[in-house]
């Protein structure tokens, strides 16, 4: 370079802006030589995602008494284990959206699954499990070279437990049978994902979990091609509290284009909170946690994790909402992500016009015949846990189901009112909008039926993922014919496989028509049709209002000042 006559600083000047630029160019050729060695060494294993390069694993068919699915057993599968999607949600970060994983070099090992949301375990003990460093999915896909439809899983667990890799959601019989490439996904749980703290005061987010889902949901977008999946051809999926995250994406705005399917099974879409129970958990946490009244978010940010999830499980059994279906955790209606109830959302037809396979149980909530002794207290349960929505219609609700005087009708009434009669109302609204299917779940082995618990929460999974064995009843599934539990597992996932192929379940399923028959599969031993199944029940919620929660709360609406003249003050 020639300075002849520059000032000796510019000349100074010169030489470092020429000095950085060298060094700059040495590290895109190092970091380009680095990529190029990486792609040398590359294979069906190894996978460069936007964050890195990925190295999983072959693993053969675990399950090798699975039924034969279209002619053959399906054999290897290759599994990624703990990819990091999100960044660490501790410290300043707990209680606010999630950020995009932080990259990193080399090549890393995903033969592990990642640390589990932290939550209880439901044992003797107090023992907290997980890490707030959570944010990881794992994928499974058949050991060929197609470019597949992919499936995005969301657990349930009530808002509270659960993880992406529970024995019975690993996926690998499910992404061998179907022939897809299937996607679990952890999120922050409880307290900490699906609490809205806004009350407290201080800077917070009001839906974390949800938030969570959605950036799983942009990664698989920006990387699921690389591990042979069609971007094009996403099918959300999900059960229980994991249903209920798959029809609450459906009507949040920023999830457009994300997924082009939707699978909901079990999902208890009523019990997203209103203000109302936002502000009375927010409370019930700090109560919990022995803090005083005047306790922010921010000296929630300063607590132990352990601790919050302690006194979450505390106040979720020793609050006495249950009984009023008042759920701990939950989304929040927050005008922001989740602008308005879903529910509301599908009645006026603003949903994601995206096939949707949606269902229910018909024992999902079985155990209800066992919690009262008296005909009368199972009566006055049953107002008791309607009215807190509508104080207006419960009556006429109950007396749909006899007056809930009897075990099973109590059973049934409990039910319905946490499943099935949501599940109809979305059902109904969206088959005017986008092709709709609704199902119901029969199948329960001889052992549960002689027990009086019928066809379970959750027991469909087992068909579903093709994996009897990992399903926490399977000492009881056991016990019976597995020739018809095989037929309805190839019967279920044969259906299940053709809608995430190709949008729909096949002619053999009509679509459900909310000005129609209603047609509703019923999956038993053999499975079959049935029009307008449980009609008189169906017609007495119809004027039921399942949209704000603690409308029948006139303590609570106060206590927060939430009534006005007698009524729930509007939104804000």
């Amino acid at each position: 370079m020639n300075t002849a006559g520059v000032p000796p600083h510019h000349t100074r000047e010169l030489s470092a802006s020429a000095a950085r630029e060298f060094a700059y160019q040495a590290h895109l050729r190092a970091r380009e030589a680095q990529a190029a060695a990486f792609d040398a060494l590359s294979d069906d294993l190894t996978i460069r995602t936007s964050s890195g390069w990925v190295r999983g694993e072959i693993l053969e068919d675990l399950s090798p008494d699975r039924p034969i699915m279209n002619g053959e057993e399906p054999g290897r599968v290759r599994s990624w284990r703990g990819i990091p999607f999100g960044a660490d949600t501790s410290g300043d970060n707990r209680f606010r959206n999630p950020r995009p994983a932080q990259s990193w070099q080399g090549i890393r090992d995903c033969r592990e699954f990642g640390q589990v949301a932290p939550q209880p375990t439901y044992s003797w003990t107090d023992r907290v499990i997980g890490s707030e460093d959570c944010l990881y999915l794992d994928i499974v896909r058949p050991d060929s070279e197609e470019k597949l439809p992919v499936v995005v899983y969301l657990h349930g667990g009530s808002f509270i437990v659960g993880s992406s890799h529970m024995l019975m959601l690993r996926g690998y019989q499910l992404a061998a049978g179907m022939n897809v490439v299937y996607v679990s996904v952890n999120f922050r749980l409880g307290a900490l994902g699906y609490l809205d703290l806004r009350s407290l005061g201080g800077d917070c987010d009001a839906n974390p979990a949800v938030a969570d889902q959605l950036l799983a949901l942009h990664w698989v977008q920006r990387n699921i091609a690389a591990f042979g999946g069609d971007a094009d051809n996403v099918t959300l999926m999900g059960e229980s509290a994991g249903g209920a995250a798959v029809l609450t994406l459906m009507t949040v705005p920023q999830a457009e284009g994300l997924f082009h399917r939707a699978i909901a099974q079990s999902p208890p879409i009523a019990m997203i909170h209103s203000r109302t129970q936002s502000r009375f958990w927010a409370r019930e946490l700090v109560k919990h946690m022995a803090l005083p009244r005047a306790t922010s978010v921010e000296d929630l940010r300063r607590e132990d994790c352990d601790d919050l999830i302690r006194a979450g499980q505390s106040m979720m059994w020793r609050a006495g909402e249950l009984l009023h279906l008042n759920s701990c955790y939950s989304p929040t209606v927050d005008g922001k992500l989740i602008p308005e109830h879903p529910l509301a959302v599908f009645a006026r037809g603003g949903e994601h016009k995206v096939p949707l396979i949606i269902g229910t149980n018909s024992d999902e909530a079985s155990f209800g015949k066992f919690l009262f002794q008296r005909q009368s207290a199972r009566n006055r349960a049953g107002l008791r846990l309607l009215a807190s929505f509508d104080e207006e219609h419960a009556p006429q609700v109950v007396e749909a189901y006899g007056g809930a005087v009897a075990r099973a009708d109590f059973a049934a009434l409990l039910a319905d009112a946490l499943f099935w009669a949501p599940a109809v109302r979305v059902a109904g609204a969206h088959s005017r909008n986008a092709p709709t299917w609704m199902y119901r779940f029969d199948f329960a082995p001889p052992a549960m039926k002689f027990l009086g618990l019928g066809a379970m929460h959750s027991m469909e999974l087992s068909n579903v993922f093709g994996d009897p064995q990992a399903s926490r009843a399977s000492f009881l599934t056991r016990v019976g014919s597995a020739q018809e539990m095989d037929h309805l597992t190839g019967a279920m996932q044969r259906l299940w496989a053709k809608f995430i192929h190709e949008g729909a379940p096949g002619q053999d399923w009509p679509s459900y028509q909310a000005a129609g028959g209603r047609e509703t599969m019923i999956f038993d031993a053999e499975p079959y049709l049935e029009a307008a199944p449980q009609e008189r029940r169906r017609q007495a919620w119809e004027e039921y209002d399942m949209l704000e929660w603690g409308s029948g709360r006139r303590d609570l609406l106060a206590t927060f000042g939430l009534l006005v003249e007698g009524k729930t003050a509007p939104e804000e």
